[in-house]
């Protein structure tokens, strides 16, 4: 009686598949942590959101709107806003360009108008919460109830005449698990399009 014997182990092809995909993993992950260039990233990021400035505002232009760019500092974020019949600042609908977008992680965003930086906490004296004399208004307040307030205004205004709000827009990068020295893009409006796209420039 012939007694057949198990083969035990892998075949040559088997064993070059394998180490295919170990490589191939290998790459990925090696491109991801290491294969990203910082600048490229800001780059890129600031380059997108000059190029929709300047769309919203032809937006604008030629559907007679008035929109307005706001920057949610806290949570990253930027999102294109229009005026609506009710003189209320409502997000821009049937545009998939002016969603709302959120920056990388890595990105800090720091904003100026006028020369002086702008923090989220300056939006408190536009939501009409205080009148002239700096008293909290009755009507449309309800206390812990944030969903009654009106939604709050663009700090950058994009105007149906062509005129936008002069601002400087600071793209930083600062990560601190690489060793790269920090630097920003800077995105600068005056008064009308184009934006002007500088750097990089050192922090």
């Amino acid at each position: 009686m012939i007694s057949l014997k198990r083969q035990v182990g892998f075949t040559l092809l088997e064993i070059m598949v394998v180490v295919f995909i170990i490589g191939i993993v290998v790459s990925v992950v090696t491109y991801n942590a290491f294969g990203v260039d910082p600048k490229e990233e800001v780059n890129e990021e600031s380059r997108r959101l000059q190029v929709l400035i300047d769309m919203a505002s032809d937006f604008a232009v030629l559907n007679q709107l008035q929109m307005g760019l706001y920057l949610d500092l806290e949570n990253n974020t930027y999102e294109f806003l229009s005026l609506d019949e009710d003189e209320q600042w409502v997000p821009v609908v049937n545009q998939k360009f002016f969603v709302k977008r959120e920056f990388p992680e890595d990105i800090k965003v720091e904003l100026s108008l006028d020369g002086l930086p702008w923090q989220d906490e300056d939006v408190l004296f536009d939501r009409e919460i205080f009148d002239e004399d700096l008293s909290i208004r009755d009507e449309g307040v309800s206390i812990g109830d944030e969903e009654d307030l009106p939604p709050p205004p663009p700090q950058i205004f994009i105007l149906s005449s062509g005129d936008i709000t002069p601002f400087e827009l600071r793209l930083i990068h600062q990560d601190e698990s690489r060793e790269t020295e920090p630097f920003y893009f800077a995105l600068q409006g005056k008064d009308t399009i184009p934006v002007e796209l500088i750097g990089p420039e050192p922090l």
